[in-house]
């Protein structure tokens, strides 16, 4: 298991201790958390595939900004936007840093929703892509400039789903696009083993939850469903019968096998060139540990992975704050 090499230890905050109470304690206890910005304008990306469809995004600036600090671009997981509580304290996190964030509601999430015919889904990185080229300047587009948004360049940072389409992104493009770095959070990089965990007796309230959230965000899609897709997805008892019936065929897989093996992280980590931190919690009860156990982590030397014994699925509430939010200011603030 990789050491935690100059990381100081994540240690639970009481009462959350262990990974279920880590997991949940942002639906038990929901504080307001407003982000802190000096400014903020929302910023439209139009996906380049032709498809019209157009992705939503916050950019918030700091009230003291820290000169060479890049653009963070944030990235929510399933079934979260822009405004999910974990992505606004993040960015609040980033801003007292002197960060300037992009809070980026993905394809068909969110702000997007009515603006997108299609679905975000774990491996659609090349819409990061071409938002990464808007606020970069590489597409010849004037709406969004480098000089505007991004003047010391892009940083990316996810949460799991998020978190998967991050690391697969990053090695496809990220070295060519010049990321100053990214921080991966509680990802999925072993999509079949986690769809399979959700199936195990312990998980039962969570894949209840999590498959009833999916259900009610595809059902909003601009054009709705087919009625083979209703009629599937009616019958769906399972992440996995989601995804054969919706996710998949949607976007060009055989089915939820092939969409996971062609997706999933662990596939990607070793081509992956631009400083990155991945940070996972050993008793995820989502995410089977397995998946990182059997990663060979010295085969990806611009990885550097964090596998800490407790810290639930994007919980690490530690005393003070969430312990993840502040590892990841100080990666990128090195990098």
């Amino acid at each position: 298991m990789p050491a935690e090499i100059g990381v100081r230890p994540f240690r639970q905050r009481f009462p959350w201790i262990g990974g279920d109470l880590q997991t949940i304690r942002d639906f038990i206890v929901r504080p307001v958390e407003p982000v802190p910005a000096a400014a903020s304008q929302t910023l439209s990306f139009e996906m380049p595939d032709g498809t019209g469809d157009t992705l939503i995004g916050i950019h918030d600036r700091p009230a003291e900004p820290v000169a060479g600090r890049p653009l963070a671009i944030l990235i929510h997981g399933l079934t979260g936007c822009a405004e999910s509580l974990y992505v606004r304290r993040a960015a609040r996190t980033f801003l007292e840093a002197g960060f300037s964030t992009l809070r980026l509601n993905l394809r068909g999430a969110g702000a997007s929703r009515p603006l997108c015919r299609q679905q975000y889904h774990s491996g659609r990185s090349e819409d990061l892509a071409a938002v990464i080229d808007r606020v970069l300047g590489l597409d010849g587009a004037d709406a969004v400039t480098t000089d505007d948004v991004a003047p010391d360049g892009v940083a990316l940072v996810g949460w799991s789903l998020g978190a998967n389409m991050l690391l697969k992104g990053a090695a496809e493009f990220g070295a060519q696009k010049g990321l100053r770095g990214a921080v991966a959070i509680s990802a999925p990089i072993d999509l079949m083993g986690t769809a399979r965990n959700f199936t195990i007796l312990r998980n039962t309230a969570y894949h209840r939850h999590l498959l009833a959230a999916m259900r009610a965000e595809v059902a909003g899609v601009p054009g709705g469903l087919t009625a083979l897709e209703r009629d599937r997805l009616a019958a769906a008892r399972s992440v996995i019968a989601f995804d054969d019936a919706f996710t998949a065929p949607r976007n060009g897989f055989a089915d939820a096998a092939d969409y996971y093996a062609r997706n999933s992280a662990s596939g990607f980590l070793a081509r992956i060139a631009i400083p990155t931190r991945v940070i996972h919690a050993l008793d995820d009860p989502w995410i089977p540990k397995a998946g990182y156990l059997t990663v060979d982590w010295e085969a990806c030397p611009s990885v550097q992975a964090t596998l800490t014994r407790h810290g639930g699925h994007v919980g690490f509430h530690a005393p003070g704050g969430v312990w993840s939010d502040a590892e990841a200011v100080r990666f990128l603030a090195g990098v």
